[in-house]
C-alpha cells in the first residue's frame, strides 16, 4: 500500500468517527469500535483478524485503565464528599487574601481536580465563586477563570484522572514521568490561562453572580470542615508514591542506586495500581474517622463507578483502534514515513488531538483519537521516557484546545457563570486555547533538555 492510501485510511477512519459522533449521535464507545472495524476492512485485514484485533485491543488496555480509573473514582468521591475541596478552598483563600483570591483559586483548581472530575470541582466550588465576586464587586470571570484553568489542566495533565492516565496507557508512557511534566508544565499554562488571562477578560466582560442560594448559605455555615494538611497530604499521596517509584526505577537502571529489597519495595508501592489501593484507603478511613457509616461508604464507591464506566470503555475502545492500526501494518507504515519527514511527534500528537477536539467536542475522545493513531508511530523514533511522556502531555494539550459549542464543558461553564455562547467563547473558550497552545510550547520547550 502506498503512503497516500495509508493516509486515505486514517483520514477515513477519523472522517466516520466524526460523523457517527457528530451527525448519528452515537455513543463514543460504539463509534470507536466501528471506526476500528472500518479501518481493518480498508486495510484488507481478514475478519477473523479484525475480532481478533478487537479483544486483544480491549484486553490489553483495560487491564491496567479499568484498575486505576476505577480507584480514582472511588477516591475523589471519597475526598469530594468529605468536604475536602471546600476545605482546601477556604485555607488557600484565607492564606492568600482577598486581593490575590484569584491565585487562590487556581491552586484550588489544580490541586482538586487530581482526584475530582472536572465537572464535579467546578459544580462544588463555583459557590465559593459566587461569594468572591459579591464581596469584591469583581465579574464574576477574575475568580471564575482561574478556578476552572485549574481544574482543566490537572484534569488533562496530571493522572490519576481519566485521560492522561489512558493517554499514557495506549502510548505505553511512564505515569511518573507524565506526573512530573503534567505538574511542571501544567501549572503555568494554568496560571496564563487563569490569573493573568482572567483578570484581562473580567475588565471587557463583567459577568455578576446570582443572588444568595440555600446551599451558599450552608457552606458558609460548614464549621466542621476537614484539615487542610490532612486533606493535601492524602490528594498527594499516590502522586509521591509514583514520582518515588519512577525516580528508584531510573536510579537503579542507571546503577546509581544498587537494586535491592527496599528498592523493589518502592517500585511496588509506587506502582499506579499500589499507590491508588494506599490512597484510596487512607481516603475512606478518614472519611470513616469524620463520622461516615460503613453502609454510606459503600453507596458512595458505588456512585462514583457509575460516570467512571463509559470513561473506562471509551479508552478500551481507543486501545481497539490503536491494535487495529498496528495489526494491520497501517501504524508502521506511516511511522516508517513520519520517520523522514522533519515533523515532530510532539507537534504530530497535539495536531491530531486539537483537530478531533475542535470538530467533535469531547476531550476524552480527541484524546484517546490521538493516542490510538501516534501508539504504532513512536516506536520508529526510539524515544525516551521523558520524551513518550512529553507526548502524553501535548496530546493532553491538544484535547483541551478549542473548546467550543460542541463541548458539554462549554456549555456547564457557560450555565454556572450566567454568560451567553459570545462571552463563553471569548472567556472559556480562548482560555482552553492558551492551555492547549502553552501546553504545546511547554513540551516542545522540554524536549530541547531531556
Amino acid at each position: 500500500m502506498s503512503i497516500s492510501y495509508l493516509i486515505i485510511i486514517v483520514a477515513a477512519g477519523v472522517a466516520l468517527l466524526l460523523f457517527l459522533i457528530l451527525k448519528l449521535k452515537l455513543n463514543a464507545f460504539i463509534a470507536l469500535l466501528m471506526t476500528s472495524i472500518f479501518v481493518g476492512l480498508l486495510a484488507g485485514m481478514p475478519l477473523s483478524e479484525i475480532t481478533t484485533s478487537i479483544q486483544n485491543g480491549m484486553g490489553n488496555t483495560l487491564g491496567f485503565v479499568a484498575v486505576v480509573v476505577g480507584l480514582g473514582a472511588i477516591f475523589g468521591q471519597m475526598l469530594e464528599s468529605s468536604g475536602g475541596a471546600h476545605a482546601l478552598a477556604n485555607h488557600l483563600l484565607s492564606w492568600f487574601g482577598p486581593k490575590k483570591a484569584s491565585w487562590a483559586m487556581v491552586i484550588t483548581g489544580f490541586l482538586v481536580a487530581i482526584p475530582v472530575f472536572f465537572d464535579v470541582g467546578l459544580i462544588i466550588l463555583v459557590p465559593m465563586i459566587y461569594a468572591l465576586s459579591r464581596d469584591t464587586k469583581r465579574s464574576l470571570l477574575h475568580y471564575g477563570m482561574p478556578l476552572i484553568a485549574g481544574l482543566a489542566v490537572t484534569h488533562a495533565f496530571i493522572p490519576p484522572t481519566p485521560g492522561p492516565i489512558a493517554v499514557a496507557d495506549i502510548l505505553g508512557a511512564d505515569l511518573g514521568w507524565v506526573i512530573f511534566f503534567g505538574i511542571v508544565l501544567g501549572f503555568p499554562s494554568a496560571v496564563l490561562a487563569g490569573p493573568v488571562f482572567g483578570n484581562y477578560i473580567a475588565k471587557r466582560i463583567n459577568i455578576q453572580p446570582p443572588a444568595e442560594s440555600a446551599e451558599e448559605s450552608e457552606i458558609k455555615s460548614m464549621q466542621d470542615l476537614p484539615s487542610f494538611t490532612k486533606v493535601a497530604l492524602i490528594i498527594s499521596l499516590p502522586l509521591v508514591l509514583i514520582l518515588l517509584s519512577t525516580l528508584t526505577s531510573l536510579l537503579v537502571k542507571e546503577e546509581v542506586v544498587t537494586a535491592s529489597a527496599i528498592s523493589d519495595l518502592i517500585i511496588f508501592l509506587g506502582h499506579p495500581f499500589s499507590a491508588l489501593i494506599i490512597a484510596t484507603l487512607t481516603a475512606i478511613a478518614f472519611c470513616l474517622k469524620r463520622g461516615m457509616t460503613n453502609k454510606e461508604i459503600m453507596e458512595l464507591s458505588t456512585k462514583s463507578l457509575g460516570p467512571a464506566g463509559i470513561i473506562i470503555l471509551v479508552t478500551g475502545a481507543g486501545g481497539v483502534l490503536k491494535q487495529v492500526l498496528v495489526d494491520s501494518g497501517v501504524g508502521q507504515a506511516i511511522a516508517d514515513s513520519m520517520a523522514q519527514a522533519s515533523l515532530p511527534p510532539i507537534l504530530l500528537a497535539w495536531i491530531l488531538a486539537s483537530l478531533v477536539r475542535a470538530t467533535q467536542g469531547s476531550a476524552t475522545v480527541a484524546m484517546i483519537t490521538a493516542a490510538g493513531i501516534m501508539a504504532p508511530v513512536l516506536p520508529v523514533f526510539n524515544l525516551s521516557a521523558p520524551e513518550i511522556a512529553l507526548v502524553v502531555i501535548a496530546i493532553s494539550s491538544g484535547g483541551t484546545a478549542f473548546a467550543h459549542v460542541n463541548d458539554s464543558g462549554f456549555w456547564l461553564v457557560s450555565r454556572y457563570f450566567g454568560m451567553n455562547e459570545s462571552q463563553t467563547i471569548q472567556s472559556w473558550t480562548v482560555g482552553s486555547t492558551i492551555i492547549g497552545v502553552c501546553g504545546l510550547v511547554f513540551a516542545l520547550v522540554a524536549s530541547l533538555f531531556v
